[in-house]
C-alpha cells in the first residue's frame, strides 16, 4: 500500500473508528502544528492490529496516527507509548524511522492513546502487483539488498547506547517465544492440530545457543518498510513487536515471509513482493546477511521453522476471531498445518 497517495489507502468510514474528530484536532494544533484544522482522515490499517491513519492538515501537510484497536481491552497489547518510544529511540541510528512528531499517553483525548508521525514519502511494496508496478526487474535486486542491508543495521546497534537497555530481557528469546506462542495456540484452536504440538516439541528439543542480543523488530518483511524511487530503504514501519533477543530469530521470520517465484503458488501464505521476478531468493539473502554482520547462520533453518511454526500459532487465532466476528474472512482451514509442515522441512535443512 502507498502511503503518500490517496488511491493507496482505504477513505474512512463515518464514524471513524478511535477517532474524536474535534478533540483530536484540538490537541494536534497545541501539540504538533498549529492552525493544522479541519484535518481529512484516510485509514490506512485497521481491524487486527493498531489503527492508522493518514492525516492531511488544512495546508495539504500529510502525518499517521496510530492509536490501538477500538475496544481493545488488553493493557499490555498495542501499546503504542512504547512503539513511539522506539522510532523516537532509533531516530538518527542508521535505521531509517519516520520523525515523532506528538505523542499522547492519556485517553481522555480519543478513548486511548495515540502518537503521530511524519508520512515518509516512498512505496510500501505490500504484494508482487505493487513490485511489478513500481521497479523494473533489473532494480529489484537492489530493493531487496536494501531491506536485507536495513536489518543488519539494526542487529548491529549497540542495546545501551540506542537508549532501549530496558526494552526487554536480552537472553532467552527463542524460549519466550516458544512459551508465548504456545499458549495462544491453546488458547485460540478450533481443532486438533497434531503436527502443530509436534513442531514445538521438535523446536523446544534443540534450541541453539543465541550469539549474541540485538534490538528485534518482530515483524520485518516487505510490507513493513518504505522504499524511495531508487529502491533504497527509507523507512522501518510497524515496531508493536520490537524487543531484545536473537537477532537470528528476526533474519528467520524475514525469510520465513520471503516467498520466492518458484514457490509462490505453494507456499501457505501465498505470493508477495518477493515472488516478481529479480528478486533474489532466500539463498541469496541469507549470504548477504551473513557477509555483512559476520554471524553464524549454520542453525537459520531452526529459525525459519520457529517462524513458520509462530505465524500457524497466529494464524489460527485470527480465524478463530474471523468465525465468530466476521466468517467471510477467515483464513483457509489448511493455512495452518501447511505453516507446521513447512516448519518441518526447515527443521530439516529446507531453506
Amino acid at each position: 500500500m502507498d502511503l503518500t497517495h490517496p488511491t493507496g489507502t482505504a477513505v474512512a468510514p463515518d464514524p471513524l473508528p478511535g477517532i474524536d474528530v474535534a478533540a483530536i484536532e484540538s490537541w494536534w494544533g497545541a501539540n504538533v502544528r498549529a492552525d493544522a484544522g479541519p484535518l481529512q482522515y484516510h485509514l490506512i490499517a485497521g481491524g487486527r492490529s493498531n489503527l492508522t491513519y493518514r492525516v492531511r492538515d488544512a495546508h495539504g501537510r500529510d502525518a499517521v496516527l496510530r492509536r490501538p484497536p477500538a475496544g481493545a481491552v488488553l493493557q499490555t497489547a498495542h501499546d503504542v507509548v512504547r512503539e513511539a518510544r522506539i522510532v523516537g529511540a532509533l531516530a538518527g541510528s542508521g535505521v531509517p524511522v519516520p520523525e515523532v512528531l506528538g505523542v499522547c499517553e492519556s485517553p481522555d483525548v480519543t478513548g486511548a492513546p495515540f502518537y503521530v508521525m511524519d508520512l515518509v514519502d516512498g512505496v510500501v511494496l505490500h504484494d508482487e502487483a505493487t513490485m511489478r508496478g513500481t521497479f523494473a526487474e533489473a532494480d529489484r535486486g537492489h530493493v531487496a539488498e536494501s531491506i536485507v542491508d536495513g536489518l543488519v543495521r539494526l542487529h548491529a546497534l549497540d542495546i545501551d547506547e540506542s537508549g532501549l537497555g530496558d526494552l526487554g530481557r536480552r537472553e532467552g528469546y527463542v524460549e519466550r517465544q516458544l512459551r508465548r506462542w504456545d499458549r495462544q495456540w491453546r488458547a485460540s484452536r478450533l481443532r486438533e492440530v497434531p503436527l502443530v504440538d509436534e513442531v514445538h516439541d521438535r523446536l523446544a528439543a534443540r534450541i541453539p545457543a543465541q550469539q549474541r542480543a540485538s534490538i528485534v523488530h518482530g515483524d520485518y518483511r516487505l510490507g513493513n518498510v518504505v522504499v524511495g524511487p531508487a529502491g533504497d530503504l527509507r523507512a522501518v514501519l510497524d515496531w508493536e513487536l520490537c524487543t531484545l533477543g536473537d537477532p537470528l530469530a528476526d533474519l528467520g521470520y524475514t525469510l520465513a515471509w520471503w516467498v520466492t517465484a518458484d514457490d509462490a503458488q505453494a507456499h501457505p501464505v501465498g505470493s508477495g513482493p518477493t515472488s516478481a521476478p529479480g528478486v533474489p531468493d532466500r539463498r541469496q539473502v541469507l549470504d548477504r546477511y551473513a557477509a555483512r554482520t559476520g554471524f553464524d547462520v549454520s542453525d537459520i533453518g531452526f529459525h525459519v521453522a520457529l517462524a513458520y511454526w509462530k505465524t500457524a500459532c497466529i494464524m489460527e487465532g485470527v480465524r478463530e476471531r474471523d468465525l465468530r466476528m466476521r466468517p467471510e474472512e477467515a483464513p483457509p482451514l489448511e493455512q495452518v498445518p501447511e505453516l507446521a509442515e513447512r516448519a518441518l522441512a526447515a527443521l530439516e535443512g529446507e531453506l
